[in-house]
């Protein structure tokens, strides 16, 4: 099979690659669809989880082409997703290979069944959609109608979206791009703030755009800045949830101001347990997943389709890559 290889600290190559066999309990699905998620651009310039060449890529949609022993032969052919991790706890994308290649391997227990309706691409945001699903949960948002998101990347806008569907009435978005920020007020945000036009230090701006601190502030930019500024814009009693990915970045605020606040931190990490609602929200709520994926670029110009990701345009929210196959849509 062809593969997009993580040869090297920042390198990817198209490679030919094994086909792999799946064993007992295990599916080969042909993938459709792969989106860049920015972990990967990390994954690739080097992560401790990941040695090389590894095979990138865990927000993919596709079909089941093969399955191993003791597995259901009526899935061949179901379009699928699936939850990445597997049962010896590593991730398919991560620890074993993704879908940044033509195949993958996983386990048919972790599989989710789609319909012909949902489009291969739109389907890649299922996994960002599970990610937010469980923060929700999380956020326990309990009748507290007033949030603030930092952050209009995917996650930071889908968020913005289950927030507006789960009934809050004001819903503020700090973000830096104005294709995304407009993105936001679509999805169901009352304000929406560009910090670049903010002037002055961050939190103590956007509380005086805003008029008063917020119950419950979502923090999705991955940015110690934000999280820092999430404690100063959080009312008594609220509660910060943490959905970022913030490598390295080290905190350094008073406790006593959590203490004093009587504030909640609350982490959500990926998305355990999410995957039957976000599926079942993909495809029966209008969720706007087609606008999100921005750039639709085939699997031969994964060079082009990584700068996208990548860069800072306005216009970029999710870039995906489609592998070519008889049955597929794109």
């Amino acid at each position: 099979m062809r593969a997009i290889a993580n040869t090297g600290p920042g390198r990817l190559e198209m490679v030919d690659w094994p086909t792999p066999r799946p064993g007992p309990g295990q599916v080969l699905v042909r993938v459709a669809a792969c989106g860049i998620c920015a972990t990967d651009l990390h994954v690739i310039h080097g992560w401790e989880r990941t040695g090389y060449p590894s095979i990138p890529g865990h927000e993919w949609a596709g079909i089941v082409h093969a399955v191993g022993p003791g597995v259901d032969e009526r899935l061949v052919s179901r379009r699928v997703v699936a939850d990445n991790v597997l049962s010896d706890g590593g991730e398919v994308g991560f620890e074993h290979p993704g879908g940044y290649a033509e195949y993958l391997v996983t386990e048919a227990c972790r599989l989710h069944p789609l319909s012909s309706a949902l489009a291969f691409p739109s389907a890649t945001l299922i996994e960002p959609l599970a990610v937010c699903v469980r923060g929700m949960r999380r956020l326990r948002l309990e009748g507290r109608r007033r949030v603030l998101v930092w952050g209009d990347g995917p996650i930071g806008l889908l968020m913005t979206a289950l927030l507006r569907r789960a009934g809050a009435d004001e819903i503020v978005v700090v973000g830096g791009r104005t294709g995304r920020l407009d993105l936001a007020a679509e999805l169901g945000a009352t304000l929406v703030l560009d910090y670049h036009q903010l002037g002055g230090e961050l939190a103590p701006a956007v509380l005086t755009a805003c008029g008063a601190p917020f119950l419950c502030v979502v923090e999705a930019s991955g940015t110690a800045a934000a999280m820092q500024a999430s404690l100063y814009v959080a009312s008594a009693e609220g509660r910060v949830l943490l959905l970022g990915s913030y490598g390295d970045a080290r905190a350094s605020f008073p406790w006593n101001d959590v203490l004093h606040q009587e504030l909640e931190l609350v982490g959500s990490c990926a998305s355990a347990g999410a995957w039957p609602e976000a599926v079942r929200l993909a495809e029966e709520d209008p969720l706007p997943l087609a606008r999100l994926a921005t750039h639709v670029l085939p699997a031969n110009r994964f060079a082009e389709a990584i700068a996208l990701a990548g860069s800072h345009r306005d216009d970029v929210v999710k870039v995906v890559l489609t592998w070519p196959g008889d049955e597929r849509e794109t």
